[in-house]
């Protein structure tokens, strides 16, 4: 059974070493590690099962000129457990905690072939693009309410930790 909930203070080496395991290198992890570090995660889940911490899903803040939303990422499942649905538990329950808590847009650096399941499209759509050179369609938004972005356009802007780690 896979539980997803709120990290702890004890799931911290867990979730470093799942996003270094997913991604297969240390990127990922310090990028989470510098941003709790910082006090600017927005909401951090991990999926279990029993005891096991197999994934974990970051949000943190983002920005398009005065409007603040989400940025989703890193999100990493174990490689042994990918492909079962937890990937895609982690990023439904988080978009709706955020959904929930006001949020007006999430983007995401991502597999254009996953995240549209949940109702991300490029970002472009939306006149929105990404302060770094990724692809259109690996750049995608989730608008929570339309209201709030109506007329909003321009660069999404990362937290700093994000260039500091790559």
């Amino acid at each position: 059974m896979i539980t997803i909930r709120p990290e702890h203070a004890g799931d911290i080496d867990a979730i470093r070493e799942v996003n270094r395991r997913a991604f297969g290198q240390e990127p990922e992890g310090a990028i989470v590690d510098a941003i709790r570090a910082n006090g600017a995660a927005q909401l951090s889940l991990v999926a279990g099962i029993g005891s096991r911490i197999v994934g974990h899903i970051l949000y943190s803040p983002a920005s398009v000129g005065e409007i603040g939303g989400a940025a989703l990422g890193p999100m990493a499942v174990l490689p042994e457990y990918q492909r079962q649905g937890i990937g895609s538990r982690l990023v439904a329950a988080g978009n709706q905690w955020m959904k929930e808590a006001g949020c007006p847009f999430i983007v995401v650096v991502g597999h254009p072939d996953f995240y549209p399941r949940f109702g991300f499209e490029p970002a472009s759509r939306h006149g929105l693009s990404c302060e770094w050179p990724v692809p259109d369609e690996a750049f995608m938004a989730l608008i929570l309410d339309r209201a709030r972005m109506k007329g909003i356009v321009g660069v999404a802007r990362y937290r700093p930790e994000f260039s500091a780690a790559t």
